[in-house]
């Protein structure tokens, strides 16, 4: 199984009514070197201009991104190849990455490689430091600034380092 964490950055609250503007995956692995970055064409007229600014790129430069089609092609072609057999989609907050990320599979491909599943980075390290009212933030090492690889990057680092330091049964490949 292969552990593909991932990060999105969108133009509002929920798929559909609003856009996914970007978002970075990296496989989680100690080299951190096979990543992918989509930016995605608005699917809705509706944008909350704050929810934008976020991540740092304005209407009209998202205007001019890729075709959201082909770029959940192009992304289900590459979680195939790096993926392996079981691919397991991980985010800091999987309630929000997840749903577009699964929404945009569905709604353009049909089906989501990654299956029905998900896991939240935020809970595991709760669970493995047994911490309800703890953050895993302080084990990155690329810092958080919305760039949607750079922020995927420092989550796969935190989590390298749950393993590294407090022995956490995974494997990655």
């Amino acid at each position: 199984m292969s552990y593909i964490m991932v990060d999105v950055e969108a133009d509002g609250p929920i798929p559909g009514d609003y856009s996914m503007v970007c978002f970075g995956a990296i496989v989680v692995a100690p080299s951190l070197d096979r990543t992918f970055y989509g930016q995605l064409k608005p699917i809705s007229d509706e944008w909350i201009p704050e929810a934008l600014e976020v991540s740092g790129f304005t209407r009209e430069q998202t205007l001019q991104f890729d075709d959201p089609k082909a770029v959940m092609q192009q992304f289900a072609g590459w979680i195939a190849e790096v993926g392996g057999r079981c691919p397991m989609f991980i985010s800091d907050n999987n309630g929000f990455d997840w749903q577009y990320v699964n929404w945009y599979f569905h709604h353009f491909l049909g089906n989501n490689p990654f299956g029905h599943s998900s896991t939240n980075l935020g809970s595991l390290y709760k669970g493995v430091v047994r911490d309800m009212f703890t953050s895993f933030k302080h084990l990155r090492k690329t810092k958080h600034t919305h760039n949607p690889v750079g922020d995927a990057r420092g989550n796969a680092e935190a989590l390298l380092q749950i393993k590294e330091e407090y022995g956490l049964k995974i494997s990655f490949k």
